[in-house]
């Protein structure tokens, strides 16, 4: 790049950062308002169309359950508020319950441990009889104190020699970068043991038989609840790898003692239920990496077809993937077929549906080439409208969203 080429590019960012000057902030200001008033960000889905969570709220006598997962950085209860009111207002779920129930988690084999926090919602239509319960999963504290090797380098004894800017992102990365590696060790049966208990509670019961600010196991075997309701999991970068690990390590668990008939009869359940996972800003493919391969694989119409010779030793029948990523994300990435096969349990019998969608706005930088902000691209997701109303009622079908229809491009992929 010529060094003219350089300048102008510095003197680009600058202006879009800064604004600098009252007339370079004038023709900056024109020229991002007129990107964002012709808002053409992609939204390409590629795969199986899927219902969504609508249809499952319709049928007679049955509640919908979601629980979410969030990813790497560290999370306070309550932080997907947003993301789960925008989708409440898409489901038309105009009534909800006065008190938020919150349940710190424990493990009967390490009571004392930290194994994070569950915050459970109660949402209903104006007639009450659509009913949704929000599990919101908060598992960032097990990662936490083993962080703290890296706090003083967030001090101001380090911070102060960097750049403003650089200082922000060199933070960011403190609190985000260690979080698969710590999965990858000791603590990865721990978080593992959180997704466990919060799956737990999901299955326990009636909002009514809940309990409320308590420090808890949950230890039930009545599973009578998890036949009738429908389950859905909605997960962010690193939670989808706890999401997909969490479901094989439940289902495929045999339980010793007195909770041998429960693990035994969940086992026998999940065989028949069809439950959707919704990944935002995906990364299995990356947190494959160094990991073995699954016990089972390459075999998913011997698991997965009716006249498969092991049909009956499937985990699921049907586990859909819905799998979102902004192409200018850096840390997501879409699920080839060839990794489904390969890399991912076939016993749970999965699915996927790429959703290539930019949650971040693409801007051209005055002729000298487009730009996204990568963190928007990483964390726009839970707000983004198309997101949320493909979620809520999916694609091609009665119940999908006019958003949906006006904005997204859907291709069927067939065998």
């Amino acid at each position: 790049m010529k060094k003219v080429d350089i300048k102008l590019l510095i003197l680009a960012i600058s202006v879009l950062l800064n604004g600098c000057a009252s007339f370079g902030r004038g023709i900056t200001e024109a020229i991002l308002a007129k990107q964002d008033a012709e808002d053409t960000r992609l939204c390409e889905i590629k795969g199986d169309k899927f219902e969504g969570i609508k249809p499952q709220l319709e049928v007679h006598d049955r509640k919908m359950k979601l629980l979410m997962v969030h990813g790497v950085g560290n999370h306070l209860p309550g932080y997907s508020t947003q993301f789960m009111e925008k989708l409440a207002k898409e489901l038309d779920l105009t009534v909800t319950s006065r008190n938020v129930k919150n349940i710190r988690l424990a493990d009967a084999k390490g009571p004392e441990r930290p194994l994070g926090n569950l915050r459970i919602h109660r949402y209903l239509d104006a007639n009450k009889s659509q009913e949704m319960l929000f599990y919101e999963l908060t598992w960032s504290e097990i990662s936490a104190k083993e962080k703290e090797v890296l706090s003083y380098d967030n001090s101001g004894e380090q911070s102060f020699r960097r750049a403003e800017v650089n200082d922000l992102l060199k933070k960011f990365s403190n609190d985000t970068g260690p979080d698969p590696i710590i999965y990858l060790g000791e603590k990865r049966e721990d978080i593992l043991s959180a997704f466990a208990q919060s799956f737990c509670w999901m299955i326990h019961g009636e909002w009514n038989s809940l309990p409320d600010d308590v420090k808890q196991t949950c230890s039930t075997k009545n599973v009578t609840p998890f036949y009738n309701d429908s389950y859905a999991f909605i997960s962010h970068s690193l939670g989808s790898r706890i999401t997909i690990d969490g479901l094989q390590q439940i289902a495929s668990k045999l339980g010793n003692g007195e909770t041998a008939s429960y693990y035994t009869a969940l086992t026998n359940v999940l065989k028949n239920k069809e439950i959707p996972i919704y990944m935002m800003s995906n990364q299995l493919p990356m947190l494959q990496l160094g990991r073995a391969l699954p016990e089972v694989a390459n075999h998913a119409d011997t698991y997965c077809q009716a006249d498969g010779a092991k049909y009956n030793e499937r985990i699921m029948a049907k586990t859909s993937v819905i799998a979102f990523s902004d192409p200018n994300d850096l840390l997501s990435y879409a699920i080839p077929h060839d990794f489904v096969n390969k890399y991912l349990d076939s016993r749970l019998c999965v699915n996927v549906t790429n959703i290539n969608i930019n949650v971040a706005r693409v801007y051209d930088a005055f002729g000298l080439g487009k730009l996204a902000n990568p963190m928007d691209a990483h964390i726009g997701y839970d707000t983004d409208d198309r997101v949320i109303a493909l979620i809520a009622k999916g694609i091609a079908n009665e119940h999908t969203a006019p958003i949906v229809k006006e904005r997204c491009h859907w291709v069927e992929t067939i065998d």
